[in-house]
């Protein structure tokens, strides 16, 4: 069954990649909220499909780990829309092309996602005691989230970015959605191959928080590259429809901490203490549910004394 639902995860994926980009798409335009909003229902809808295949064919158990996964990769991915705001900021880069990054920035990360997967699941097999490593490195990250902001990212001092500049001639304006042009016989890179490196690189960060978490939940290699890819793909629709309200979500990163240490302490009290996936599911909605109830009523609370204020 688990080749079936293999099989099935590939087709529809890849078959929504091509139409996404091959047909509604191809020509370059600044996505509005409300196509955003729609897509965002495909890909949720889509995850929660295929969880419900999971748990048909692999059982409940199976369905709980993967919506887990998946819950906790989508979540982590917010911090991606912070950052991803702050490069296009940087680059300059118009609305029209933003899309054309994110799909082949996220499309690379599909198979750079695997390859870490697939390293983390054998390693784990191997070396039982990097859970603990793994753990413990999650509780550190849940502490630099609550106490630092993604807002500070600063694309500036990316080596990668530092490095491709030396290796490449640039243009000095964007040149369409091109990534390369030829000027008589060089062929020069674009403003816009610098984006998608440093959004690459921005992915590969990321990653490597949130593959440790989903690990926390499951070592079912097929549940943790679904759930991730699901999550990833789904994160360009998000950030369209959203990237104007995660800012207003002001306790968001405490939720987004707490279930790193959750996780985290999960894993290192694996030996002596059994959370089932079932009470992990809820207590990762639960943290997430809180934090972002917290933000709006704040974001409410504030927005009624400004009103009360300019009554005054």
């Amino acid at each position: 069954m688990t080749q079936l639902l293999w099989g099935i995860f590939a087709v529809v994926v890849l078959g929504l990649l091509a139409i996404d980009l091959g047909v509604l798409h191809r020509r370059a335009h600044e996505v509005r909220p409300r196509e955003a909003a729609a897509w965002v229902g495909v890909w949720v809808g889509l995850a929660l499909l295929f969880c419900v295949g999971i748990g048909i064919g692999r059982g409940r158990e199976d369905a709980v780990e993967f919506l887990t996964a998946y819950l906790i990769e989508e979540s982590l991915s917010v911090d991606n829309i912070f950052v991803f705001l702050v490069i296009f900021k940087y680059f300059h880069v118009p609305a029209a092309y933003q899309h054309r990054i994110l799909f082949w920035g996220i499309l690379s990360a599909v198979v750079m996602r695997g390859i870490m997967i697939f390293a983390g699941t054998t390693l784990l097999g191997l070396f039982h005691w990097l859970t603990y490593l793994f753990g413990g490195f999650l509780v550190l990250t849940a502490i630099k989230i609550v106490r630092t902001s993604e807002a500070g990212y600063n694309p500036e001092k990316n080596p990668v970015l530092r490095v491709a500049r030396r290796l490449f001639p640039v243009t000095d304006a964007y040149e369409g959605q091109a990534f390369f042009v030829r000027r008589g016989a060089r062929v020069l890179a674009t403003p816009l191959l610098l984006v998608l490196i440093t959004v690459e690189w921005a992915d590969l960060v990321f990653a490597l928080d949130s593959i440790p978490a989903v690990l926390g939940v499951t070592r079912d290699v097929f549940i943790v590259y679904t759930s991730n890819v699901f999550a990833i793909l789904g994160l360009r629709a998000i950030f369209f429809a959203l990237a104007g309200a995660v800012a207003r979500l002001a306790y968001l990163h405490y939720g987004l901490g707490a279930v790193l240490a959750f996780v985290g302490t999960k894993m290192l009290l694996a030996e002596v203490f059994h959370i089932t996936p079932l009470a992990s599911l809820g207590v990762v909605v639960s943290l997430l549910g809180v934090t972002v109830a917290a933000s709006l009523l704040a974001r409410r609370a504030g927005a009624g004394a400004g009103t009360d204020g300019e009554a005054a």
